[in-house]
């Protein structure tokens, strides 16, 4: 049994790694500011330290709760369009948090740190679906943030022997099968739970930026992987990190447009989803689609939930069944 430190892991792919750590046995610390995450989304049994990354004395007694034989980095400011209006904030934060995570990690003596990072890196790919030979080139200060921070752990691990996984993903989407966790976003800008929303009148009608693309019905085409299964991803690198460190893209290697995420929702929910039409948003490219065959080769993972709508029925359950998402949820034990 080990024990590990998860940073945003009340966040929802943070939370859901923290679900899939505590189901195989490990022991589990969660660092988090709740400033987007919930702390009815950290399970029962685990210890929470409640604090921002970069303050040096949460980090201390984060540490103190130690030692751990791996750190999984969540913590990071995620909105591509935030960022557009506030790129040097984000370039600032997710760089620092990442920096001072990574050299906290350093000095207690751990040397393997999984970094959660993303497939906007490469802005508007050469070739689809993306590898990892692909040159980066973000169009967005939030994959550039992403970008130096793997250009950080480069250097920690020349200098201090820190061995990372980078995780390069895009649309993270779907529930805890069991129903332990979900989606819970404010504001919500995920194309899937806000499509569920439509159709369950919980918001306004959905809008659907672009239907002028290249493709084939002129919508957006998006590679989403059931964030189990990303957890999942994270836990097979670890053992990698024993010799080397590892970067790898992470998708189920196949695209859906925008229109075909809201006919899996009107199928699985039986409701139309009430939505408008728009225009194009800047800097959005026409298809995302991330290859995840050498993370495939190297660590066997596979996805279990492939099928768009198998990722969409969990994610209308959860909601469902949490009609105010974690509002009013039972709060954290003690631990």
């Amino acid at each position: 049994m080990g024990r590990y430190l998860v940073t945003g892991g009340a966040g929802y792919v943070g939370s859901h790694t923290v679900l899939a750590l505590r189901d195989r046995g490990e022991d589990v610390v969660v660092l988090d500011d709740l400033s987007k995450g919930h702390r009815a989304a950290v399970p029962q049994g685990v210890a929470l330290v409640s604090g921002r990354c970069d303050d040096r004395a949460v980090l201390a007694e984060a540490f103190a709760r130690g030692p751990f034989d791996a750190v999984l980095h969540f913590a990071a400011l995620s909105l591509v369009g935030d960022s557009m209006r506030e790129p040097l904030r984000y370039m600032a934060e997710n760089l620092n948090t990442l920096a001072a995570v990574a050299d906290a990690t350093v000095k207690s003596g751990c040397r393997k740190l999984v970094m959660s990072s993303t497939a906007a890196l490469f802005g508007f790919p050469e070739r689809i679906p993306i590898d990892e030979q692909q040159g980066h080139a973000p169009v967005s200060p939030y994959g550039e943030s992403k970008l130096m921070c793997e250009q950080a752990l480069a250097w920690a691990e020349r200098i201090h022997g820190l061995r990372y996984a980078s995780l390069r993903y895009f649309n993270a989407a779907g529930a805890d099968p069991e129903g332990r966790a979900g989606e819970d976003h404010d504001p919500e800008t995920h194309l899937l739970p806000l499509a569920i929303d439509a159709a369950l009148g919980k918001r306004p009608p959905l809008m659907v930026f672009g239907t002028d693309y290249p493709t084939p019905d002129g919508t957006g085409v998006r590679d989403y992987v059931h964030v189990t299964d990303l957890a999942d991803a994270h836990l097979r690198v670890l053992p990698l990190l024993d010799t080397r460190s590892v970067r790898y893209n992470l998708g189920n290697g196949t695209g859906y447009s925008v229109r075909e995420v809201m006919q899996a929702v009107e199928r699985v929910g039986g409701r139309p989803v009430p939505h408008e039409l728009g225009p194009r948003r800047q800097g959005d490219p026409a298809v995302l689609v991330a290859s995840s065959a050498l993370l495939r080769a190297e660590t066997g993972w596979t996805p279990r939930f492939p099928a768009l709508d198998d990722i969409v029925r969990t994610a209308w359950d959860w909601r469902v069944a949490h009609p105010q998402g974690y509002a009013g949820a039972k709060a954290l034990a003690p631990a």
